[in-house]
């Protein structure tokens, strides 16, 4: 089993905390990943994404040409990454902000992530929205593990956003068929 997979949206978006959480739920789970940032010039606002290989095998290159997924939060990231999916491949892009259709051979998956996100009161669990949508289509994951990859990351202050990050993934799970 090798999963590719690639998430891109503007900085701020939380692009590079997914990647990271399933990089490391896929350690958690036994399995071997690589999480591969690049960042545009600017902090906030400017272009970001990540690779994550996910395998249950040891991984010899970070680098990959086509992804099996690809979850895109913005158009330019989506103008970018669309032709760069396998025809078996999912695409899961914020229908919040992406009014086009993406025309792919793949499989597509439209999460109004912004729009879910601002329901529970919280706008930036947008990606977690996202994630929860992708966790339930690629069923990879054990809940546990994706709950402890997030205890992880939220530390400190953080750990009051617990509850409501399981939410958004909750209700990206229930989102898609």
């Amino acid at each position: 089993m090798i999963r590719r997979i690639r998430i891109a949206g503007f900085g701020g978006q939380g692009v590079m905390l997914t990647g990271q959480l399933i990089a490391y739920a896929a350690n958690l789970q036994g399995l071997y990943s690589v999480w591969v940032p690049t960042y545009g010039p600017e902090t906030r606002g400017g272009t970001a994404n990540c690779a994550v290989t996910i395998s249950d095998k040891p991984i010899y290159s970070p680098i990959f040409k086509k992804a099996d997924d690809l979850m895109v939060f913005n158009l330019p990231s989506l103008h970018k990454f669309q032709e760069l999916v396998t025809d078996e491949g999912n695409i899961f892009y914020n229908a919040s902000l992406i009014e086009e259709k993406v025309k792919q051979k793949c499989h597509v998956y439209g999460i109004p992530m912004n729009e879910i996100a601002n329901e529970l009161n919280k706008p930036q669990v947008a990606n977690m929205v996202m994630l929860g949508a992708y966790l339930k289509i690629n069923n990879i994951f054990k809940e546990d593990v994706i709950v402890e990859s997030l205890k992880h990351f939220l530390t400190g202050e953080k750990q009051a956003l617990l509850p409501v990050n399981q939410k958004a993934i909750a209700v990206g799970f229930e989102y898609v068929s």
